[in-house]
């Protein structure tokens, strides 16, 4: 993806006996390092629930916390690298993590764990962020954002799906706690790579990290919290039945209530009003609330059907993030050829995203079977990270229309949504309707299993409940997918009736020192 330019790109920050041409591939190595870290690992939460006091609410609960920490630090992250050499961050962003990492391995508390991989999710992207903006001129000398966000979430989104394959395979030959140890010896190597190729090296006067809303950033983040323990819970307390999901609600509400007051007279707010006005800011989180609930059944459905129908174990299932992958690779180099370089508009690629996502939701539909072969999931499962990646390029780029003073902060709400609680909005409101669709086709099953069907003769009492509940499983899920694919032609429609040509043509970004000078006058104001 490196592009030619015109002045040499090099590194001041890498010691002169490292060859030009590898100091670029030494970043991404430290980016993906990056990527694979954090607080607690997803993929492995059956077995940390069968050799831990943890429920699996209390892990999903840590996980989509270290995504909420995550998504805080885009509002602040050139106030870090303007404070921080490069050194300085990578190795305070290395040992935290490998901290939260032996933090995590070790405690059976919830809020610990949750604290704990919150805090893991802020370094996780500080170290990223600061990986990513070294070699951002490397990999688009004309610092075109719709190029940046192609090679952005070819590592992002593909890390996610590697950081879940090796996560499985090391939990299936050993045990969970190894990948806590293999991501600390991957960032213990990270480290003395960085004592030895780096040094303090500062390209610009230091900015002192004055003006921030350290007071904001943390109402956000319980914000946030309060929402996904919401979400995560809802179902296990039987949601306003428990008190505890009433003071939640009550407290995310008015959390979120005095933040939005403190950012109508403080000098600096950690995401100021004007923000949330921008077309381009309402409108992606919106969609993103859409896409989040049409792809929910990755997360629900997929997982249960492959476990409980087709009877496939851990490995099966997740050798088909590699399809993922593919798709996610593919996704990326069809948004680099036609939307970064050709500028196609938003809307088109937006429709093809969508197309793709309702074409999985469709496959799913029509071939959904007891006996389905693995051969047949892997052209849907290809088309969901095919779109989806589409989508989050785009939706990123779009808001590079938000006036410069407000770029940071409008990606850090799109982040509030894309990878704080919209993941696990989605999830909760269509596990919920499955919940209900299933229990209703129960009882539509049961009503004919009587003393006179043959299948009622046939079983014993056991094998007929296992019989009917397995066949209200496929009816409903079958049925979610259908609802779900024709919501998503209903946006399409809507995508062909709404004309757009905006193209990405504007979509750069300003250089570090006009953004070191913006930041200068605001701390001066």
């Amino acid at each position: 993806m490196p592009q030619p330019h015109s002045a040499p790109f090099s590194i001041p920050a890498i010691r002169d006996f490292v060859p030009e041409k590898l100091k670029p591939w030494i970043i991404i190595v430290f980016v993906i390092i990056f990527q694979l870290s954090g607080g607690v690992y997803l993929a492995a939460v059956s077995e940390m629930v069968g050799s831990t006091a943890l429920m699996q609410e209390d892990i999903m609960m840590a996980g989509y916390a270290s995504m909420a920490g995550m998504a805080l630090t885009f509002a602040i992250m050139f106030r870090l690298k303007f404070r921080f050499t490069s050194k300085t961050s990578l190795l305070t962003c290395c040992s935290a993590i490998i901290a939260c990492n032996l933090i995590c391995m070790n405690t059976a508390s919830v809020p610990v764990l949750v604290a704990t991989c919150f805090i893991a999710g802020f370094f996780r992207m500080w170290g990223t962020f600061e990986c990513n903006s070294t070699i951002q001129l490397w990999i688009t000398p004309k610092r075109d954002l719709s190029v940046f966000f192609c090679f952005i979430h070819l590592l992002v989104q593909g890390c996610i799906q590697l950081s879940g394959i090796i996560t499985v395979y090391t939990a299936f030959f050993s045990t969970w706690e190894y990948m806590h140890w293999l991501i600390i010896g991957l960032l213990g190597c990270e480290i003395l790579a960085i004592l030895i190729l780096f040094r303090f090296c500062r390209t610009m006067p230091e900015l002192p990290l004055y003006g921030i809303d350290w007071l904001g950033a943390l109402l956000w983040g319980l914000t946030m919290l309060s929402v996904i323990f919401i979400c995560v819970y809802g179902d296990y307390l039987d949601w306003y039945e428990s008190s505890y999901i009433r003071i939640a609600t009550v407290s995310g509400g008015v959390i979120l209530l005095l933040n939005l007051w403190r950012a109508s007279f403080i000098r600096h707010p950690f995401i100021p009003l004007p923000v949330w006005r921008f077309k381009a800011v309402y409108i992606t989180l919106s969609l993103y609330i859409v896409i989040d609930l049409l792809t929910a059944p990755s997360h629900i459905f997929e997982h249960l059907y492959m476990e409980s129908v087709l009877r496939y174990d851990s490995l099966n299932v997740i050798s088909l993030n590699w399809v993922v992958l593919f798709g996610i690779i593919a996704g990326c180099y069809f948004t680099y050829r036609t939307f970064a370089l050709r500028k196609w508009p938003y809307r088109t690629m937006t429709a093809i995203g969508f197309s793709a996502i309702v074409a999985y939701l469709i496959l799913f539909y029509f071939t959904i079977d007891y006996n389905l072969p693995k051969e047949s999931l892997l052209f849907p499962i290809f088309l969901r990270g095919f779109g989806y990646v589409i989508i989050v390029i785009c939706f990123l780029t779009a808001l590079s229309r938000v006036p410069f003073p407000f770029f940071f902060q409008s990606v850090s709400v799109q982040a509030f949504v894309s990878a704080g609680i919209g993941g696990v909005l989605g999830t909760a409101i269509l596990g919920q309707i499955f919940k209900t669709v299933t229990k209703r086709n129960a009882m539509l099953l049961s009503s004919s299993l009587d003393n006179v069907n043959p299948l009622a003769m046939k079983l014993a009492p056991g094998e007929l409940y296992g019989a009917l509940q397995q066949q209200a499983l496929m009816v409903s899920m079958k049925e979610l997918y259908g609802w779900l694919a024709l919501a998503g032609i209903f946006c399409l429609l809507l995508f062909m009736i709404k004309e757009s040509d905006i193209r990405p043509q504007y979509a750069i970004h300003s250089t570090y020192r006009a953004i070191w000078r913006l930041i200068k006058r605001e701390i001066k104001d």
